[in-house]
């Protein structure tokens, strides 16, 4: 007897081309979405940078540096960062490699001081300055504010005639960002006559973005500089011409026109100004501040509005004794509010008025939020950039330990464009015409860097305790974390070698005249 195999019948499931089934994978159900009813119209492009930066400069560069001259809270935090990045100028102290120029240390210690006076008989005199205006200290700041407002500063080293008391040649001439722009792209009047961010040099080949000469491989090989600012209404004679400025040298390689400013992405060659992400916010906040002033401002006024009812001049009569030109003079648009502010009106018109009782009791602390958001995007905290300490120590000095570690940042960047490449200009000079002797300076690239060595100080950044501060420096280093004379330059700014020496003639002269330890004498 056969057994009958049982046929096993399988479903198969009905097949449907026109229906598929899609899974949300990574950020496409998050920041990705194109269907969240949040996310659905929030589209934005990334493009290149000189379509999301180049193209919107100007009007940033304009709008920035209005805020920082008519704006309290943008100008404040253009000076904050400026007070605590440069404050009275950034102080070199040269460091040189002394093992490697096989020199003693006392040799080296020596070395440096002669060049940081030579420096300073350079940097003091206004005669470093093309302008014969500031000296390399002033400068300094004026570099810096101008990076802040127009995302860049410029400076071309020049060179002219020494002096008796000035033997240096060496000159720094700073010129405005908005200088530095294509060729024939702008009229004597200020409107752009070719809005191209980017232009073709017709001799070489080379492309020119925003004034930044750069080659097939997108490195600056030059700049080109216009004659004059542009839309000058003071000098709208004058046409304007561009010159073309090699950017390095062809021998030395060394930069001729110094950039400074911080790049955020490659392929980028002009600076955003520092105000650009919070332009929207501070001028808000302006427009919000004036709202609220000139609503305070009326709620204090007391005026009187006086209606003639009965014929004749009688409001004259009445105020015969105080006034002695007729009251009755009706003009609407000379109406107006003000502290005891008489206005008369003539027979049948009345003043029908709108209280401003508005509550003012949500002002600060909308407006701390918005300055709160503003700090963030600055980098700096809200207790730095208003210089309002209430809060306690901790607090007041970990906002003051965050913003000294963005201000450091910015210093370090800042010494980098502007102070070290002219301090390596100036010793060239100083060494070139016999000031300054380094031997084997420029013939190995190696020894040159050796003795171009330098670090650059800059202000304090406060003592909210100053007993917990110094504690805390003396331990860096007695544990070797720091040094005496870096830690000198950052509390107190000054050196530690002179310190030291004054100090010495000092406790020589106390034991000349006998005295001891708390002013007695012997």
């Amino acid at each position: 007897m056969s057994k009958k195999k049982r046929k096993i019948k399988t479903r198969t499931p009905p097949q449907n081309t026109a229906r598929k089934i899609f899974y949300n994978t990574g950020y496409s159900g998050g920041g990705a979405s194109m269907t969240k009813q949040a996310l659905a119209g929030y589209n934005p492009l990334q493009s290149s940078p000189q379509s999301d930066i180049d193209s919107n400069l100007s009007v940033l560069r304009n709008r920035a540096y209005d805020m920082s001259i008519n704006s309290p809270i943008g100008r404040g935090a253009v000076e904050t960062s400026r007070c605590y990045v440069i404050g009275a100028g950034l102080t070199p102290s040269p460091k040189i490699d002394f093992r490697l120029l096989g020199l003693t240390a006392d040799e080296a210690k020596e070395w440096q001081r002669k060049t940081l006076r030579e420096f300073r008989l350079w940097a003091d005199d206004v005669c470093c300055d093309v302008y014969r205006k500031n000296n390399f200290w002033d400068q300094q700041n004026i570099a810096f504010v101008g990076s802040l407002t127009n995302g860049d500063a410029w400076a071309l080293p020049r060179y002219g005639k020494s002096s008796t008391y000035n033997p240096y040649s060496l000159k720094i001439q700073q010129i405005e960002a908005n200088r530095v722009c294509n060729p024939g792209s702008l009229s004597p009047f200020g409107p752009v006559v070719n809005n191209m961010v980017t232009v073709k040099n017709e001799t070489n080949g080379n492309r020119i973005v925003n004034g930044v000469e750069i080659d097939n491989q997108g490195g600056v090989v030059a700049y080109w500089i216009a004659s004059k600012v542009p839309y000058d209404p003071t000098n709208m004679a004058d046409n304007i011409t561009w010159q073309r400025v090699q950017a390095f040298g062809r021998r030395t390689g060394k930069p001729l026109v110094l950039q400074i400013s911080h790049e955020e992405r490659p392929e980028q060659y002009r600076g955003v100004p520092f105000l650009a992400p919070v332009i929207e916010e501070l001028k808000q906040i302006s427009r919000y501040t004036n709202a609220e002033l000139t609503t305070a401002i009326i709620k204090a006024f007391f005026s009187i509005f006086l209606t003639q009812t009965a014929p004749g001049n009688s409001l004259n009569d009445m105020f015969s004794s105080t006034y002695d030109d007729p009251l009755v003079n009706f003009d609407a648009s000379k109406l107006e509010l003000g502290p005891g502010t008489i206005n008369t009106l003539p027979p049948g018109v009345n003043v029908v008025t709108a209280d401003p009782s508005k509550s003012l009791s949500t002002f600060e602390p909308f407006v701390n939020s918005l300055l709160t958001q503003i700090g963030a995007g600055l980098n700096i905290p809200i207790e730095v950039l208003m210089s309002k300490f209430d809060s306690s120590y901790s607090a007041a000095r970990g906002a003051l330990n965050q913003a000294a570690a963005v201000f450091k940042q910015r210093r370090t960047w800042f010494a980098r464009d502007f102070c070290q490449p002219i301090y390596e200009m100036w010793l060239a000079e100083a060494v070139a015409i016999g000031r300054i002797e380094a031997p084997y300076f420029g013939d190995d690239p190696l020894i040159t860097k050796a003795w171009s060595n330098c670090d650059w100080f800059g202000p304090t950044n406060g003592l909210l305790d100053p007993i917990k501060e110094v504690q805390a420096a003396k331990l860096r280093i007695d544990y070797g974390f720091s040094t005496h004379e870096k830690e000198t330059a950052e509390m107190t700014g000054t050196n530690f070698d002179d310190n030291v020496d004054i100090l010495g003639l000092e406790k020589l002269k106390q034991a000349k005249a006998g005295l001891i330890e708390g002013g007695e004498q012997n």
